[in-house]
């Protein structure tokens, strides 16, 4: 029988970014999953803390050079890739210039939140499906992690649903207590419509916060992760009332294999059309 396939989606990965609750969930998850014996392929952004040549980044030229147009722009999608050897693992970074060149990964220097962050979370999503289009490794299902990740949902079930790549494909968002302050651009929504995705299926996002980027993400997953211990309460009951499965925050001794056993629940459950 053929391998299962688990496409990883994180907004941070040690070591690339220092450790945090979500960059170790992102460096040691997919691990865990690959040595229980499924197929992975792991995504990041590109940061511009990141530092190439001590992580040996390097371009992957058959991959690179699309363009993907956010707000009328043209935005030129660069992908590398880099190895962490002890795992037997190769992550790939979405890069450009004009998102993801900064030193920093979410706010400035003075902690102030990057008033683009809502079109660098539609190029990294975007960048990651068209990437794995190239690379024709059609994955069976999805885990993405943090708020960065949240569109992933609703573009597998809207944008790439008929897509031979991912027309079988199930997701599961994984949610953290990664508030931000205020909300991402009040145009947001609208920089996400297309031929396939209708206001009516951002509606939420009229109010681009947090909690709501993430119900998002919700509405469009096939089964939800509290990856923290005090995520928001009102995230909790819009989770536990939508119907989907749900796994709880797990201690790090135990998540890869509650994560493992979530992710099998999830493939073998009912198809998604």
């Amino acid at each position: 029988m053929a391998k299962k396939k688990i496409l990883f989606i994180s907004q941070e990965i040690m070591p690339y970014l220092p450790e945090s609750e979500m960059a170790h969930i992102g460096r040691y998850l997919p691990q865990g999953i690959q040595e229980k014996g499924k197929e992975i392929r792991t995504f990041m952004p590109r940061y511009g803390c990141i530092n190439e040549r001590r992580n040996q980044l390097h371009e992957v030229i058959r991959l690179s050079g699309m363009n993907l147009i956010i707000n009328d722009t043209d935005h030129p999608l660069i992908i590398k890739v880099a190895s962490i050897q002890s795992a037997r693992m190769q992550v790939y970074f979405i890069d450009n210039e004009d998102y993801f060149q900064r030193k920093h990964v979410i706010t400035d220097d003075d902690g102030s939140f990057f008033p683009d962050n809502d079109e660098r979370a539609i190029f990294f999503a975007r960048g990651v499906f068209e990437t794995v289009k190239k690379l024709r490794w059609a994955p069976d299902l999805i885990y993405c992690q943090g708020w960065f990740t949240a569109l992933v949902p609703l573009y597998l079930k809207k944008e790439y649903n008929e897509d031979p790549m991912f027309v079988h494909s199930k997701v599961v968002y994984s949610t953290y207590n990664d508030q931000f302050e205020g909300t991402l651009q009040k145009d947001f929504g609208k920089k996400i419509l297309s031929e396939n995705i209708s206001q009516k299926d951002v509606k939420i996002l009229e109010n681009p916060t947090h909690t709501n980027v993430n119900k998002l993400a919700f509405d469009y997953s096939d089964g939800i992760i509290f990856n923290s211990p005090n995520v928001d309460p009102e995230l909790k009951t819009y989770a536990e009332q939508s119907g989907k499965p749900i796994t709880e925050y797990t201690t790090p001794d135990e998540y890869i294999d509650n994560y493992a056993s979530f992710f099998d629940r999830i493939l073998e459950g009912t198809p998604k059309k």
